[in-house]
């Protein structure tokens, strides 16, 4: 038996984290993956039984896991962001929640014959939406404006208030229905948002007040807010059920928009841990089900999951954002955006247990539903929002703008070349000063770790398309590239040439697939275009006409110059490599590094200048 469970233990890790890499792969959503994994090891062959792995454990654990992935979740919502999207966020929060209920509710008493009760306890469960779904497709889709921001909100925001509605719901059903429990509900809103706000902002502040006395050391950071996470959630939910996710989201919130103390290592901490939970409790849950009766199930069920996306959807997001400022497409695209995720799965199967116990008929109907909506959901969403997304205009198709992982001076001066060109522009890099810096001259820069996986959910992305790796480290760089080739494409990731190539000339030092296309020139490693700075080199615009071409151009700087950019008729931005020579043709502006001639001699402090054609 105990061998049984070790290998159940290691089965679950091996899959999740299996899924994940074919799903990076194979450019797909991770959930629908995962399902896939999680019902062949399950129901298809038995090779899981989760309810023998962990016995009663199960849904404790769960629950738990949910709670540490809101905590997560929480930590990438930025207050600023409701500058622009408040309203909407507002309304989506509010208003979406009770029309997405009252719909659900309706459909599923006229349509699958539930009862009333079941039926509000299904419309309560499916008002969630799944930030374990979103967040990786919006990486995908990267969408344009306030979209991914008012999405991002509201799949996070409403996960706790729609397991908050179901547990208030729950607790009728189980008190004998609306005349005997309807009491339950106001005092366990009320309680809810009191006990989880409260609780939510005492947990940020020990955190705040832990860091700030230096009352932990470094290497105990991590454990011990993971201890406080837990210590919230299970002392909110036992004051009311499921508030703790509300109180965990709160204290997410609250922590990563204070301004004392740095939770950069929290933050890396958890975003590991996620991908670990997410992984294994997608797994777990899908091994439970009952396969044949979800995919086989009446066709009434996959009508209910048809109307969900095509009519429920659209008039929440349409009744939401009534009045406000949004675009027509924006509104679209959002209305094409709500898949549901792991807390939906882990309320569902939380409460087929305990209603199964009190002698409830039908409750495998409920949980065969709410399965059927979360596969169809992900399934859905997943493979198509990037083309709804690009069809609808809020995700450019070909957006040339450039992400640069470094923000050394001389990146800056690249920087604010290609701005004044009209290109988007943004910076990362791990040293403070450089990101202040940049940040000063008006260019989009992000203190932090550029293989962060939250810099995806972080960084403004709005029309950036390509990454030029630029850090003093090799290692890095390609890193870099190999993180981003999954959202940017193989073709538009770039990388100084290492040192090691420039001393021996060595043309396979590494191997493609683990690198990124080389940039500009062989011999621009980092210590050469350094050195060519620190010796007087400017950045420099160069309209290539036919009076003067591209024989003129390096006749003039004496063949020193490294070409950096051609911008073309059409707008667009070529990146010139070391493995391809740059040709721009008349009618193209060719942007370069040049040793500046006597007229530039007066710009060389601003590191940047333009060239009109022939001295």
């Amino acid at each position: 038996m105990g061998e049984e469970i070790l290998i159940g233990l290691a089965s679950i890790i091996i899959l999740g984290i299996l899924a994940q890499w074919f799903a990076w792969r194979l450019h797909l959503p991770a959930i629908l993956l995962l399902l896939i994994f999680g019902i062949i090891a399950g129901p298809a062959t038995g090779l899981i039984h989760p309810d023998q792995v962990f016995g009663d454990l199960l849904f404790p654990l769960v629950s738990v896991s949910v709670a540490i992935i809101l905590f997560e979740g929480g930590l990438n919502l930025k207050i600023k962001e409701l500058r622009t999207s408040g309203r909407v966020i507002r309304n989506l929060t509010t208003i979406g929640i009770l029309i997405t209920w009252i719909l659900i509710t309706a459909l599923a008493y006229l349509l699958l014959r539930f009862s009333l009760s079941q039926s509000l306890l299904v419309g309560a469960i499916l008002v969630v939406s799944g930030p374990t779904v979103i967040m990786p497709i919006l990486r995908q889709v990267r969408p344009k404006g306030q979209v991914g921001s008012i999405v991002k909100w509201e799949g996070i925001v409403n996960d706790p208030i729609g397991a908050i509605i179901a547990v208030l719901v729950f607790e009728v059903i189980l008190a004998g229905g609306m005349e005997a429990g309807g009491g339950l509900i106001i005092s366990g809103v009320l309680k809810a948002l009191g006990f989880g706000i409260a609780f939510g902002l005492l947990g940020a502040g020990m955190i705040v007040i832990l860091l700030r006395k230096y009352l932990i050391p470094d290497f105990l950071q991590n454990p011990v807010s993971l201890m406080i996470v837990v210590m919230i959630f299970v002392l909110t939910n036992h004051l009311q059920g499921e508030a703790g996710l509300l109180a965990v989201t709160v204290m997410g919130i609250a922590l990563t928009n204070q301004k004392y103390v740095s939770i950069k290592h929290i933050f890396e901490f958890k975003e590991i841990l996620r991908v670990i939970l997410i992984s294994s409790l997608f797994i777990i849950l899908a091994a439970r089900l009952p396969v044949s009766e979800i995919l086989f199930a009446n066709p009434l069920s996959w009508i209910f999951v048809a109307i969900l996306i095509l009519v429920v959807r659209p008039l929440t997001v349409f009744a939401s954002t009534m009045g406000t400022r949004l675009k027509t497409n924006e509104k679209l695209f959002l209305s094409w955006m709500a898949p549901r995720g792991i807390v939906a799965a882990a309320v569902i199967s939380v409460f087929a247990i305990r209603l199964s116990e009190v002698g409830t008929e039908g409750v495998e109907k409920l949980v065969q539903i709410v399965f059927q909506v979360i596969i169809g959901t992900v399934a859905v969403y997943g493979l198509t929002a990037s083309y709804v997304a690009r069809k609808l205009k809020v995700a450019s198709a070909e957006p040339q703008g450039i992400l640069f992982a470094g923000a050394q001076g001389w990146i800056l001066d690249i920087a604010l070349m290609l701005k004044e060109e009209g290109f988007a522009v943004v910076l990362v890099d791990s040293n403070w000063s450089n990101a202040a810096r940049a940040r000063s001259k008006g260019i989009d820069s992000y203190y932090g770790n550029v293989l962060s996986e939250n810099l995806f959910y972080d960084l403004p992305l709005d029309g950036i398309g390509k990454l030029l790796a630029v850090t003093p480290n090799d290692e890095v760089n390609s890193l870099a590239a190999l993180h981003f080739e999954d959202i940017f494409g193989r073709s538009e990731v770039y990388q100084l040439p290492p040192r090691s190539k420039n001393k021996n000339g060595d043309e396979d030092d590494l191997p493609k697939h683990l690198r990124g296309r080389y940039l500009f020139d062989e011999q621009a490693d980092f210590r050469y275009l350094v050195s060519r700075f620190q010796s007087g080199a400017i950045v420099k615009k160069t309209p290539i006409t036919e009076e003067f071409d591209l024989e003129d151009f390096n006749e003039k700087y004496n063949y020193s110059a490294i070409p950096l950019f051609i911008i073309r008729e059409s707008g667009k931005l070529q990146v010139c490599t070391a493995q391809e020579k740059p040709l721009p043709k008349a009618g193209q502006t060719l942007i370069s590094l040049v040793d500046p001639g006597q007229k530039d001699q007066e710009k060389v402090g601003k590191g940047i200048a333009n060239d009109n054609g022939k001295s």
